[in-house]
């Protein structure tokens, strides 16, 4: 999410298989069962193989921000500021369904656009689009070589064993120079599938813009893809000239829809229009907020 004192600025195949094919793809998940990924990745002294978790991670990011272009969704997302008393003094509210347009072309279909109330910054459809766009799939492999990955440790979230890492990059780009945003942050890969289920961070570098920290949380879409469908911030923003706003975010995807085709993002819709909302269709449950 790009902030400044103005803010902010994802195949379908079928195969037959010969009785052959279909004995030696039993021995292989067989085999598969019999060796659990997270024996693979340790070794005989009993150490964590990191460099072999971090090449599945990230060749996995990138597979899933191939096959999010496939797919279409809902996102709500509500961004608010906070007064010194906690009280909301000013609200943007988005809620937007990504589809296929004639073009085979998918577009942001404006759902609910109220009119914002939000004075101390201002906000753009693209900064709404980086919130939960840019850092989706960051760490993807042909992105690998940027990063320093250091293990933490593990630990256990909702009945999942997890690898920790932090996550920075090696070399700090040049704010002045170019618009680029990479991942600064901490990062946790499930312990068998070794993907990326939660990460906390934000975009870097700052110039003269601010970025909050983000938790986001993922879940298996098609029994397949680990999508994002909830991040969240609660961040001071402090400023160069010392200006200070307490921001508040929640994003939410649901609605998860394969489409099967190139994506170019075209935005649509104006403040307080709105559209006839679609019939209701069966929705993720999101993660404890």
């Amino acid at each position: 999410m790009k902030i400044m004192k103005r803010v902010f600025s994802v195949i379908l195949a079928a195969f037959a298989l010969t009785s052959a094919a279909h004995a030696q793809q039993q021995q292989q998940q067989q085999s598969q069962k019999a060796t659990p990924v997270s024996a693979s990745v340790t070794r005989a002294d009993g150490s964590v193989d990191v460099e072999r978790i971090i090449r599945a991670f990230t060749t996995k990011e990138a597979q899933f921000a191939q096959a999010l272009s496939q797919y279409g969704f809902k996102r709500e997302a509500v961004v608010q500021t906070i007064g010194m008393g906690g009280q909301i003094t000013g609200e943007y509210k988005r809620v937007s369904r990504f589809v296929l347009s004639d073009n085979a072309e998918r577009f942001e279909r404006i759902l609910h656009f109220p009119m914002p109330t939000i004075q101390e910054v201002t906000i753009t459809a693209a900064d709404i689009e980086d919130l939960g766009g840019v850092q989706a799939f960051a760490l993807e492999s042909s992105k690998i070589d940027r990063y320093s990955f250091n293990y933490v440790g593990k630990e256990r979230i909702d009945e999942l064993d997890l690898y920790i890492f932090d996550v920075a990059p090696k070399v700090m780009p040049d704010p002045k120079k170019t618009k680029e945003r990479l991942f600064q942050g901490r990062i946790w890969v499930d312990d068998q599938d070794l993907q990326i289920v939660k990460a906390r961070g934000k975009g870097v570098p700052e110039g003269d813009e601010r970025f909050p920290i983000f938790e986001t949380y993922r879940e298996q879409i098609d029994g397949r893809y680990w999508f994002p469908t909830y991040a969240y911030a609660d961040d001071e923003l402090v400023f160069k000239n010392g200006a200070v706003v307490h921001l508040r975010v929640r994003i939410k995807y649901t609605d998860y829809e394969k489409l099967g085709a190139k994506v170019t993002i075209i935005e649509e819709g104006e403040p307080g229009v709105e559209e006839p909302k679609p019939k209701p269709t069966p929705q993720t449950t999101p993660p404890p907020q």
